[in-house]
């Protein structure tokens, strides 16, 4: 995967994000090990759900199916500010 040559790091808090338009569920979390990860479902997703990782650094160490578990994220509760 190509990295921007001067790509500046930024932060994205765990949350779900819900696109009405496409129907598309974006999930960001990071694992008990610190390891990153989204995680994009929808019905219409042609091969499956998708689940990327993501490095100490911020840089892609891998992608999958998501194809265990609900087909959704399970945490989907509104959190107040």
């Amino acid at each position: 995967m190509p990295v921007k040559p001067d790509g500046k790091p930024w932060t994205v808090k765990e949350q779900i994000i819900e696109d009405l338009v496409t129907g598309l569920t974006f999930q960001f979390e990071v694992m008990p090990d610190g390891e990153m990860r989204l995680r994009i479902f929808g019905r219409d997703v042609p091969f499956g759900n998708r689940e990327f990782f993501f490095d100490s650094e911020g840089v892609e160490a891998g992608s999958g199916g998501v194809t265990q578990g609900h087909c959704r994220p399970a945490w989907m509760e509104n959190v107040a500010d």
